[in-house]
């Protein structure tokens, strides 16, 4: 499953852990405006499941905070006999949902005939809904690991000391084609949080990587984009406190700009100057990427913000909004631009009132579309790596045009 809970990812798919927000206070409104009036519908999901005894503990776990944003343990269905559990939440009129069921915990989650665990359950709710199941077996144990993709070109890692209480991590450097044969020539920079999902399914954290490596190769031997080197910086326990606005995102931006790029820089034949350092990522790292752009105009000049968390979905009870930020601030960096885009299912669905409200604060702050701002929405899209992994070849071509 791919989750952020909003993350650690904003999917989940197996065990993501959820995204702890940090708060940002809002700026009180001038006026007294009446609150929009929003449409619920009840929302029961049944499981059926001849396997198991009527004692059995079986849990809904799912996309939207009404199903515990994932965790395998926390929303219960009810035994009614007859091997049939049942469960009702509330949730607004419209919204996206991804769930499965389990046991309790992810190696006892729900499988086919076979016995194997099938893709995340999705279903749009516009009118109350029962939601039926038949799960013939549970998993036993931890599902296996299955890798979707490969390395292309030349990776080296570097592991990066502790700095300014900021933990240790790789980073992985990926080099475009030619680049030992042109010992003149320098190239811009382009970094990447969650660097161990970037380029190698055998470190990504569901198997399946971004395919950056794929796409940059390709694009460059076609002429689409300039030659260029991608750095992933890996994500830690730390995580969301990292990208997520706050003190320790600040500890870590710093980290990047005071440690990070310079090694970089001495290290390969970058070109330093803020108009060839680009930074991206998705999700947390999404609004993080934003963020850099944002805060460090001085140093990034382009953003490439996937399926962002720039506001805490609505009923989450999590504290984020990055549009009040924007909104608030004296003035926008010029010359910059800003690749932003998000799907509509389940937490992409849920993200994408916040990405609505960007847009417009950027718009409202002189950002043009197709010249310093690209949307591009997603139908269909869900929020993990195989999703980003297809949007990434256009997003690359708009950002480094």
């Amino acid at each position: 499953m791919d989750a952020l809970a909003l993350e650690g990812r904003l999917v989940m798919r197996r065990l993501v852990p959820a995204i702890a927000l940090c708060a940002l206070a809002s700026a009180a409104a001038a006026q007294t405006v009446e609150a929009p009036t929003i449409v619920t519908h009840r929302v029961t999901f049944e499981v059926v499941s001849p396997a198991l005894p009527d004692s059995a503990a079986v849990f809904v776990a799912g996309s939207h905070p009404a199903l515990g944003g994932w965790a395998p343990d926390r929303v219960r269905l009810s035994s009614r006999g007859g091997h049939l559990w049942r469960v009702t939440i509330k949730v607004a009129s419209g919204s996206s949902l991804e769930y499965k069921y389990t046991l309790g915990s992810w190696e006892r989650e729900a499988a086919d005939t076979a016995g194997r665990a099938g893709a995340n359950l999705v279903a749009r709710i516009t009118s109350d809904t029962t939601l039926r199941t038949t799960v013939p077996r549970w998993r036993t144990g931890a599902r296996e690991r299955v890798l979707n993709g490969q390395v292309t070109g030349t990776l080296r890692v570097h592991h990066m000391p502790e700095r300014k209480g900021v933990p240790a991590r790789d980073l992985t450097v990926w080099l475009p084609p030619g680049y030992d044969a042109s010992p003149a020539r320098r190239y811009p920079v382009l970094y990447m949080f969650d660097g161990q999902n970037v380029f190698d399914p055998a470190t990504s954290s569901f198997g399946t990587d971004w395919a950056a490596d794929e796409a940059a190769d390709s694009l460059i031997r076609a002429g689409a984009i300039e030659p260029l080197i991608i750095v992933g910086m890996a994500s830690t326990a730390q995580r969301n406190a990292e990208y997520l606005p706050g003190p320790r995102a600040t500890a870590h931006l710093q980290v990047v700009i005071d440690e990070f790029k310079p090694f970089i820089d001495a290290t390969y034949r970058t070109r330093p100057e803020r108009e060839s350092t680009w930074i991206g990522g998705s999700s947390a790292g999404g609004i993080a990427a934003f963020m850099y752009v944002w805060e460090r105009p001085d140093v990034f000049s382009r953003a490439l913000a996937v399926s962002p968390a720039f506001q805490a979905p609505a009923g989450s009870g999590l504290a984020l909004d990055y549009v009040a930020t924007v909104r608030a601030a004296a003035q926008a960096p010029r010359d910059a631009r800003v690749y932003i885009d998000i799907g509509d299912v389940g937490l992409e669905d849920q993200l994408r009132p916040g990405v609505d409200r960007m847009l417009e604060a950027l718009r409202a702050k002189g950002y043009r579309d197709e010249v310093e701002l690209r949307f591009v929405p997603a139908p269909g899209a869900e929020h993990n790596e195989l999703a980003w992994r297809r949007r990434l070849p256009a997003a690359l071509v708009w950002l480094l045009r």
